[in-house]
């Protein structure tokens, strides 16, 4: 019996999915390290869990982790999903003598500038950057690239904490936001004009087997600015044209920069608007926004198990046909506290329902999620891109979101 242990600090369902999923394969006993236990349906998942106080907190993984092996013998995998514990869960490993992802090339994913240096060195097209220090630094930049410019964590995730910098009153306000000094650097870009798009892949033993692609309606950033946006995601069905031969190469080429040898990768790049490419950052994880799940929609595959087989047993089961276009609806709306009716449903199910394949509305009651993912969404599929586009299009036009 193998021991897998999976950290996941919240027992959020969009964590849980994939920690369901090392569970279902073979000859494996599901261990956990969490800083709260899930409960409900989810309450037997581990057959073992240690709780620690701060599971961002090597010592106290590496403590949990021993506890595990003390336990219940030889630990196979430590694996976990979500970014900020990447560098966390390889430096604990390395410690154990586990097989993954190293210290050194999980903080590469993670450290933004040095992913870029390193991109760069390898004659990726990414966009220009600077670790911003002094406020000497930040004028610098500007005098390089201009406004509007992006700030950001130098260890971000998504968009959480990013700003779009339209000024030098701007700068300033965001920098003593950021806390920016010295000892913690920020991060400043330069503002990518084009589409926005994400590409993922399974990559097994320095392979990569499997990519995808989407895009964003409107850009992430654009989303985050604007939080009664309901935005969208769209798979299209056909990604092995010229529209995304270019993107899929540079996406290869930048895990194979990055050493990933074995997980999911999440990259967000832009297509400028001379149609030249440039890649925004990419994480070395499952990407959010409901992408793994519409992945499963497009090719009619769990592929919450297909990240499992490649962290757990270094193997893919593909290459798996793409069937459909997939997108997901995010439903949110203007206003705050507390969900007090959703308007148009009934209208958007009478036209679209025969192509919804998932959807969780937002619940009358419940306070408005501070998540750019909002309060609810909407998954349809269809062979058509052009029909899902449209279905997408129908779903924000016709359902609202109301707080009061």
């Amino acid at each position: 019996m193998r021991n897998v242990v999976f950290v996941a600090p919240f027992p959020l369902e969009t964590t849980l999915r994939f920690a369901r999923a090392v569970g279902s394969l073979g000859d494996v006993r599901l261990l956990g390290i969490a800083q709260e236990p899930p409960g409900g349906a989810d309450r037997g998942l581990y057959a073992d869990l240690v709780t620690v106080s701060d599971a961002l907190d090597t010592r106290q993984l590496l403590e949990a982790a021993r506890l595990l092996e003390h336990r219940h013998g030889r630990i196979h995998r430590l694996v976990g999903i979500l970014e900020p514990v990447q560098v966390q869960l390889a430096e604990v490993r390395r410690a154990m003598g586990i097989p993954g992802t190293s210290p050194e090339t999980a903080d590469l994913f993670r450290d933004k500038s040095r992913m870029k240096d390193e991109l760069r060195r390898h004659g990726l097209p990414c966009a220009r950057h600077r670790t911003i220090r002094s406020w000497a630094d930040a004028e610098d930049f500007v005098r390089e690239v201009g406004l509007p410019l992006v700030l950001k964590p130098l260890a971000g995730m998504g968009c959480k904490s990013t700003w779009r910098i339209s000024s030098l009153d701007d700068l300033r306000g965001a920098l003593t936001a950021l806390h920016a000094s010295p000892e913690r650097p920020a991060l400043a870009e330069e503002f990518l004009r084009g589409r926005e798009l994400s590409f993922e892949t399974i990559t097994v033993g320095g392979d990569v087997q499997m990519t995808s692609a989407s895009r964003y309606y409107p850009t992430p950033l654009e989303v985050m600015e604007t939080p009664w946006i309901q935005w969208v995601v769209v798979l299209p069905r056909v990604i092995d044209g010229p529209d995304f031969a270019d993107a899929r190469a540079l996406a290869v080429k930048a895990v194979k920069a990055l050493g990933l040898e074995t997980g999911m990768t999440h990259m967000e790049w832009f297509r400028r608007d001379d149609n030249s490419l440039a890649i925004g950052e990419i994480a070395a994880r499952p990407p959010g926004a409901n992408i793994v799940r519409m992945n499963s929609f497009a090719h009619d595959v769990d592929m919450y198990r297909a990240w499992a087989r490649a962290v757990v047993d270094d193997a893919f089961d593909g290459p798996y046909e793409r069937k459909y276009a997939v997108g997901c609806a995010f439903l949110r709306g203007i206003g705050r506290g507390r969900v007090v009716d959703v308007r148009g449903v009934d209208r958007a199910n009478e036209q679209l329902g025969h192509l919804v394949v998932e959807s969780k509305l937002p619940a009358r009651g419940t306070p408005k999620s501070d998540s750019y993912e909002g309060d609810g969404y909407v998954i349809v599929r269809d062979p058509d891109t052009e029909v899902v586009k449209r279905a997408m299009t129908t779903i924000i036009e016709t359902i609202q979101v109301e707080y009061a």
